[in-house]
């Protein structure tokens, strides 16, 4: 049986769901988590706080996987911000960041489902265990989601960049290709 909520995990939780959805939005809109757009700024701002509330939060015997999974998201996020604001691995800065936001997205999918599973519906929980195959099928399917969709977006992020190379800067003469596509 899971222990009752805190008014800390209450906090926690609701800040959580608000947390996934800017996330969700903002992967759909941008298909990158960026600082760059108000949505990407609360989407990490929420989940620092977050993961931060996380670790006060120790009614199931101490320090878990939970807990793990909530410095994992501290570091992925710093990580990620690191990458976008100083882009200390020149062009490759990008792809780092997309790879440490869009973990942060995992790590909090992982206890959300499990917690909601172990909570609801109310006295009769759809699982009493996080070994439970209902819990693992859902950690397994988000690691397949991530990894989808980190793939989409590092090879968007790439024909991004690919895009912006072949663009002829305001100082550089059009090639014969170009002018008389231009033309046409």
């Amino acid at each position: 049986m899971m222990p009752e909520m805190t008014w800390l995990g209450w906090f926690h939780t609701v800040l959580g769901v608000f947390s996934l959805l800017s996330a969700g939005y903002t992967l759909v809109k941008y298909r990158v988590i960026s600082m760059a757009s108000w949505v990407g700024k609360i989407y990490l701002l929420l989940t620092v706080i977050v993961a931060g509330s996380a670790l006060g939060i120790y009614n199931q015997g101490g320090f878990g996987i939970a807990h793990m999974l909530a410095v994992l998201t501290l570091v992925a996020a710093i990580g990620g911000a690191v990458m976008e604001k100083f882009a200390l691995l020149g062009a490759a800065s990008k792809y780092f960041q997309a790879i440490g936001y869009t973990s942060t997205v995992l790590f909090h999918m992982i206890p959300a489902i499990t917690d909601f599973l172990r909570r609801l519906p109310l006295g009769d929980p759809f699982v009493d265990s996080f070994d439970d195959p209902l819990v693992v099928n859902f950690h397994l399917a988000f690691l397949v989601l991530y990894a989808v969709g980190l793939g989409y977006q590092l090879l968007w992020l790439r024909a991004q960049s690919r895009a912006l190379e072949e663009e002829p800067s305001a100082d550089q003469e059009p090639s014969a290709d170009q002018e008389s596509s231009a033309s046409l």
